[in-house]
């Protein structure tokens, strides 16, 4: 699995989101895009496809933009790298979710499905159990560590509240 620069801007811009004072806030594109370095356009495509796939929610207009949909520590990595960029697996014939039966004779003795097949559970499995809370906690403690101040994101105007 290689994360394509859709997955990798796409956990940026959640993890952005999570690391917010409240967040309930909305939080506008261009405010993520810059804090995060990101293509505004390209990362308005992505935001829809997580609003799309029940990440995000979202509010357009004066005091509009986005929020997380669910509690950040209900949100895994893994959910996300699946929505943006579909299966983990490095080959198809050990995907859950795009799975094609490979050339070989035997699939239950292949040894390069076998390898794989634990390369694919350790993936799904680290990046399923691993939370946006998670993450954000991590970098708040590498912030510390570093002797950095923490960068808890607050709003940039009165606070917008989400409806849920």
């Amino acid at each position: 699995m290689k994360l394509s620069k859709r997955g990798e801007y796409g956990l940026k811009a959640l993890i952005d989101l999570a690391s917010q004072e409240d967040p309930q806030v909305l939080v506008q594109i261009k405010d993520v895009a810059q804090r995060q370095r990101i293509p505004v356009k390209f990362l308005e495509q992505i935001m829809l496809a997580m609003k799309n796939g029940g990440i995000l929610h979202s509010r357009a207009g004066l005091g509009g933009g986005y929020s997380l949909a669910r509690a950040a520590d209900e949100i895994t990595l893994g959910q996300v790298v699946r929505l943006l960029d579909g299966p983990l697996a490095p080959i198809s014939c050990v995907s859950q979710m795009a799975y094609e039966r490979c050339v070989c004779e035997d699939e239950a003795t292949c040894g390069l499905r076998l390898a794989m097949l634990d390369v694919r559970n350790a993936i799904a499995d680290i990046l399923d159990k691993t939370t946006l809370a998670d993450v954000s906690t991590r970098v708040e403690r590498a912030q510390r560590a570093e002797k950095r101040p923490v960068r808890r994101t607050a709003p940039a105007k009165p606070a917008q509240r989400a409806k849920r």
